[in-house]
């Protein structure tokens, strides 16, 4: 393996970048805005990069895909869309200042797609270089699954430019997670005159918020959290119909099947009550084995680093569950993802670059 040699990258050219990244919202599932966001990404990697970045339509929004050419060896795996709805930039400008890049969407991710853009700049050879920004990472990737799988295959090797962990560490294993959402039907009636007559369904719900949450296991790293829910119509009306929706994080493929399989057994408790439920775990796990390689790459590029398994879900998900090498985390260092005081590290973005082009680099160059 030959190690690459730390080139300049320009912070303020990133700053420039992630600017215009930032101040073209691009909230997951408004179609007009992902429509946006991804001619700006695809108008920042070709003017970094040259070449063209296809625009891949699908019914989330478009994706963007470039390529360096030459036989795929190594995918950049990012997303343009973000949590933010419409009309948070006025409210949340971005700016830089005390150190910190702040706005919606600078830690995740956009500041790593741009650090991740401007490394591979850098590199004197793009041969076999894929960058993959997809539009419907936030809401579960299921436009883009099969596009990320087809490109992780055929490239061998995955870097995943998203925020890094606490302290900047990279992200050496994920939990699988997925959403389930049980629905109950009940019957209406008069809740003075006849309750009697109806069949209430936020009992019946109550009944389940229990039964679900002790499906958790959280010392094996399962975690089964109800989040939302929604029941009745007016306050003297039994209710008709309630929907609880269910946060799922687990380890193991094992655990996925289980709590599948627990959700598919859910019974009424309530004499006339009906449940069905959808979701599923959609997101396998990450485990850290997908890691080992690359990591230990990136621990020679920059000694030091620490990486760290963690629950929330990405797309390397899909990647390292196919058995691709997969590092993650590679993106800004900063905190508050998804959260108003969200905010990345000015004096790491070059570093970041800088590890990126080192991990392309010997990845070209085994």
């Amino acid at each position: 393996m030959t190690m690459h040699k730390s080139v300049h990258v320009s912070v303020d050219a990133m700053i420039e970048d992630l600017r215009t990244l930032v101040e073209i919202e691009s909230p997951s599932r408004d179609l007009d805005a992902l429509k946006a966001s991804a001619k700006a990404v695809a108008a920042v990697v070709e003017s970094r990069l040259g070449g063209h970045a296809a625009l891949v339509e699908s019914e989330a929004g478009p994706h963007v895909h470039w390529s360096g050419g030459g036989e795929p060896k190594v995918l950049i795996l990012g997303h343009h869309d973000t949590v933010f709805p419409l009309g948070t930039l006025e409210r949340r400008p971005f700016k830089v200042e005390d150190g910190r890049a702040t706005g919606p969407g600078v830690f995740d991710m956009l500041g790593g797609l741009v650090q991740a853009v401007h490394g591979v700049a850098t590199l004197d050879d793009w041969s076999g270089v894929e960058i993959l920004v997809t539009a419907d990472e936030e809401v579960g990737s299921r436009s883009s699954r099969a596009l990320i799988e087809e490109r992780a295959l055929a490239c061998g090797a995955v870097l995943v430019p998203e925020a890094s962990a606490d302290g900047g560490a990279l992200k050496t294993g994920r939990k699988g997670c997925g959403t389930f959402w049980v629905t109950v039907a009940g019957r209406a009636s008069h809740a003075g005159l006849e309750p009697e007559a109806g069949v209430n369904a936020l009992i019946e719900a109550a009944h389940l918020v229990l039964e679900i949450a002790a499906l958790g296991r959280p010392e094996i790293g399962t975690t089964v959290t109800p989040t939302v829910a929604t029941a009745g119509t007016l306050e003297n009306v039994v209710p008709a119909e309630a929907v609880v929706t269910v946060d799922v994080r687990v380890e193991t493929a094992g655990e996925k099947e289980r709590i599948e399989a627990a959700f598919a057994a859910l019974a009424p408790h309530v004499a006339g009550a009906e449940i069905s439920v959808e979701g599923a775990v959609g997101r396998p796990p990450m485990p850290e084995s997908a890691s080992v390689e690359l990591f230990a790459l990136a621990q020679r590029l920059l000694p030091g680093l620490v990486g760290t398994a963690v629950g929330g879900g990405s797309d390397g998900n899909f990647t390292a569950a196919l058995g691709v090498p997969t590092l993650d985390g590679l993106g800004a260092v900063g905190g508050g993802a998804h959260a108003d005081h969200e905010y990345l590290v000015v004096d790491a973005m070059a570093e970041r670059a800088n590890l990126i082009a080192g991990l392309v680099h010997a990845i070209q160059n085994p």
